[in-house]
């Protein structure tokens, strides 16, 4: 098997390290909700050595997530966790986790466990990272995010990009206040959420 690869994965990984750069100035281990192809953890994990970085991802894309943590050979590089939003996550407390293009692939219902998961494991102080596009007040931010989205509930109509609005109150009922929402390459955003 190949590693896989995203093209997308490629061309924002450094915009989105300059966010998370002060983000996680004194966060210790980080663990990444469905790290997909596993290009952004050897990325994040090479240029953020203090973290110990965690990967999880369904069963099916262990192999090429593994894949790239063997090439990139990294102590503070771990997983892949197997961690399905259905079931009770395989993991303590963390002090961050961090997700990138998973909210509008999932199911609603998912994304409501995503924030269980979060208020569960999440520790105090910990902060909650999310990339990926939004509507806000249920407008898209661009034609192309609207287009995207057509293609996304074609393709599985629970699927689709989310409100921030519903996004900010799961967020608020699992504990967390938003500290920041950055506009990124390709009509995405950065949210960062806090636990106090």
């Amino acid at each position: 098997m190949n590693k896989p690869f995203s093209q997308a994965c490629e061309n924002n990984k450094g915009p989105i390290l300059e966010v998370l750069k002060p983000v996680f100035d004194k966060t210790k281990s980080v663990l990444e909700v469905g790290s997909g192809t596993g290009q952004h953890s050897v990325f994040f994990a090479e240029q953020l050595p203090h973290l110990q970085w965690y990967t999880s991802d369904r069963r099916i894309n262990h192999e090429g997530i593994n894949l790239w943590l063997k090439e990139a050979n990294l102590t503070n590089l771990h997983g892949p966790l197997e961690l399905d939003l259905n079931y009770v996550w395989p993991v303590n407390n963390v002090d961050a986790i961090y997700t990138a293009n998973t909210l509008h692939i999932v199911s609603w219902p998912l994304v409501e466990q995503f924030f269980k998961g979060a208020a569960t494991h999440l520790a105090s102080q910990g902060v909650v990272c999310i990339y990926g596009p939004f509507k806000y007040q249920g407008q898209f931010t661009s034609a192309s995010n609207e287009e995207f989205d057509r293609f996304l509930t074609q393709r599985d109509p629970l699927s689709g990009i989310r409100d921030f609005e519903a996004i900010e109150q799961l967020a608020t009922q699992a504990g967390l206040t938003l500290i920041s929402d950055t506009a990124m390459p390709a009509n995405n955003q950065l949210l960062v959420f806090k636990r106090q």
